[in-house]
């Protein structure tokens, strides 16, 4: 029977519908599905989802390393080892020498789960996952200004009759194509106004009147918008009777912005004073204005700081919590929204709750039928996590459940180095990762298709995940795993593992916190999809849901938003000559680590190496043709890839894909530095070298 479901991919969670094909190569058709966010239509990555349901190499016994190699063992084999050996652990060093570290795709049942077995059954404080990298800066900045973090506060169809969309850092062109498609009418208008230091796809659709390209040098963007603020309020753009009613903190952010009159600005960033003015002058007067953040502007040491000045102008103009404008941020991951609210961060609980509040601990300690005193207080954010693996007093073994590291954390060879270190690596997927690969028990997994649960997109719509299939013989669910750790470890509370059940849990335990599903089950999701009803957190019991936050207030106990001064930590680039600046990102064909892409053909076909864009001068600069073998280098590492020569790259930059392994692994060259507020790792202003090799790139 069809199955009503979403794709397995990005943060849109683009409508699909799967049909069971008994018998055929691939196990199911994949149909787009009429909904607001895809409006049926899919990407390639949607179209060619089913493809890895048949992956040749799909793991479908548990695999246990013996004599340095891993080998096929049965569940009880496995399970047995992965919970003697913790339990050893625990004894020996205490509980915080076993760590977890979860994944922005788990199902909202399993990021819950996944916690509550962290603190409980393991009794550890040393948790925290792959959204660390993705969406913690915006996620600071939010909970900072508005007392919430939501990433997009209103539904992506408020953006269809836009008249101006400020898009910073983010190419969705690329990464979630139908997504474009809510761009139309500020295209129409000329206001599509984006943000990159690359001409990406997203930027090119600024071409003909659609809109403007402002092109800064990377690291630049808080710089832009300091700049874009000084405008609007020496020419008198700003909405005072908003900032007046429904913020606190203009006189500060007003002193912060005075010295970033244009010309400063243009020295800093590269960004014409005339396309300063304009754009600034743009956003004031549009019929209905947003402002959205993504990636680019917020994987930096100072990225929370750069999210609170794009809300700091976005406050200034009037346009949060108006029908018709606002500010809003673009999750990256499928569950990046529900993955960051259930307790699989290093200091939450249930419901956006902070473990450090007594009043949090015992709700949620009522709930787990445990005493609050049982719940270990906050961990450790990911990168510091992942810099104690197999040090003396660090973690000792770790339990990886939908993450890749070894490949998308900064400095991957420190990375791989920590997890070789380890008494025990145990990896839940359903291929081998390379992540995986250097495990010592790996656990197959079932995928999208073969489960039922819940995902959150991007506007805070919670989903209905459907099984289309059965899994493999031999394949478990992460919910079925944890309980069966949770019970040979002797821990306290129930472990349901229904997914129905879960949610159900996870219901009561988010009931009063910030992201409170209360009001929330399966069957209430099932019947408003029946009817295409949407269901919007904050839902708590008794009510609708909540499409529109801020309409009457903010989070925050005064119901006002914070205005935030911000001020650029370094304006120097610590550039040798020869040196370009890195910057990362994604390509339309693969996602994230590449583990799920990189093993569909057409989507390998269509990009089977990473390669390094560079502007022509600059490659000319360097003896570089398109197509050549290059090494881009610096003191962490080397990666080798291949030249793709492109003008709409700064002459100081060079961009590499993120999604390859081994030697063109980019995250090799990206260093650990962190935002000192939302720990998120600088991936976007990294120094290195280009050069020729002249040899082929395997």
């Amino acid at each position: 029977m069809p199955a009503a479901t979403h794709c397995p991919y990005c943060a849109l969670q683009c409508a699909m519908t799967l049909t069971p094909e008994p018998g055929a190569a691939t196990p199911v058709t994949v149909s787009g599905r009429m909904f607001p966010t895809n409006r049926g239509g899919l990407c390639k990555k949607g179209w060619t989802s089913a493809e890895l349901l048949a992956a040749p190499d799909r793991l479908t016994t548990p695999l246990v390393r013996v004599d340095g190699e891993l080998r096929p063992a049965s569940w009880e084999e496995a399970l047995a080892l992965v919970a003697d050996r913790l339990s050893a652990i625990r004894r020996e060093d205490g509980p915080d020498a076993v760590g977890v570290f979860g994944g922005g795709g788990l199902t909202n049942e399993k990021a819950y789960l996944l916690g509550k077995f962290a603190r409980l059954a393991l009794g550890t404080s040393r948790i925290d996952y792959n959204g660390r990298f993705c969406m913690a800066s915006a996620a600071a900045a939010g909970n900072r200004a508005f007392g919430i973090d939501r990433g997009m506060p209103f539904p992506v169809t408020d953006l269809d009759t836009a008249d101006t969309i400020l898009l910073l850092g983010s190419n969705v062109a690329a990464t979630m194509p139908p997504f474009i498609g809510h761009l139309a009418d500020a295209r129409a208008a000329g206001g599509l106004i984006v943000v990159d230091p690359r001409r990406s796809q997203t930027a090119q659709l600024t071409a003909d009147g659609a809109g403007v390209h402002l092109q800064p040098a990377p690291g630049t963007d808080l710089v832009l918008l300091l700049g874009l603020l000084h405008v609007v309020l020496a020419e008198g753009l700003a909405d005072e009777a908003y900032v007046a009613e429904r913020t606190t903190g203009f006189d500060a952010v007003r002193r912060s912005v005075a010295p970033w009159w244009p010309e400063r600005v243009q020295e800093h960033t590269g960004v014409p004073v005339a396309q300063l003015r304009e754009v600034a002058r743009r956003l004031a007067r549009g019929r209905g204005t947003y402002i959205l953040t993504g990636r680019g502007v917020e994987q930096h040491v100072d990225g929370t700081d750069t999210a609170t000045a794009a809300i700091n102008l976005a406050l200034v103009l009037g346009l949060v919590g108006r029908p018709g404008s606002g500010y809003g941020t673009l999750t990256g991951q499928g569950n990046g929204q529900g993955g960051r609210e259930h307790g699989q961060k290093s200091d939450q609980l249930p419901g956006y709750r902070k473990i450090a509040d007594p009043e949090a601990r015992a709700a949620v300690a009522a709930v787990w039928g445990v005493d609050p005193g049982t719940i270990p207080g906050p961990g450790v954010p990911a990168v510091e996590l992942l810099g104690m693996l197999g040090r003396p007093g660090g973690v000792r073994a770790l339990l990886v459940h939908g993450s890749n590291v070894v490949v998308s954390g900064p400095d991957a060879s420190a990375i791989r180095s920590g997890l070789s270190s380890l008494d025990l690596l145990v990896v839940s997927d359903f291929v081998l990762s390379e992540t995986a690969a250097l495990a010592d028990v790996v656990l197959p997994v079932t995928q999208w298709a073969e489960e039922e649960g819940t995902m959150t997109n991007l506007e805070g719509r919670v989903l209905r995940r459907r099984r289309a299939l059965d899994a493999p013989d031999g394949v478990r669910s992460e919910l079925s795993i944890l309980a069966d750790l949770a019970a040979r470890l002797g821990a306290p509370s129930q472990w349901p593992t229904d997914p129905a059940t879960v949610f159900d849990e996870l219901a009561r335990a988010s009931a009063g916190g910030i992201a409170d599903y209360s009001g929330l089950s399966h069957g209430l999701l099932d019947e408003q999809a029946a009817t295409d009803e949407a269901a919007h957190w904050p839902y708590p019991a008794g009510s609708t849901g909540t499409p529109r936050l801020f309409l009457d207030r903010f989070g925050h106990d005064d119901g006002r938003a914070r205005l935030v001064a911000v001020r650029p930590r370094d304006l120097t680039t610590g550039r040798a000559t020869g040196e370009l600046t890195l910057i990362t990102g994604r390509l339309l064909e693969h996602y994230q680590s590449g583990a799920q892409t990189r093993r569909v053909p057409e989507l390998s076909a269509a990009q089977p190496v990473a390669r390094a864009e560079l502007h022509p001068a600059t490659a000319a600069r360097l003896g570089i043709g398109d197509g050549d073998p290059v090494r881009v280098r610096n003191v962490r590492g080397t990666v080798t890839a291949t030249a793709q020569l492109s003008d709409g790259m700064r002459i100081d930059t060079v961009f590499l894909p993120f999604h390859f392994s081994g030697r063109q692994c980019a995250n090799v060259l990206t260093e650990g530095a962190v935002d000192p507020i939302s720990a998120m790792p600088e991936f976007k202003r990294t120094l290195v070298t280009v050069e020729a090799t002249g040899q082929e790139i395997a």
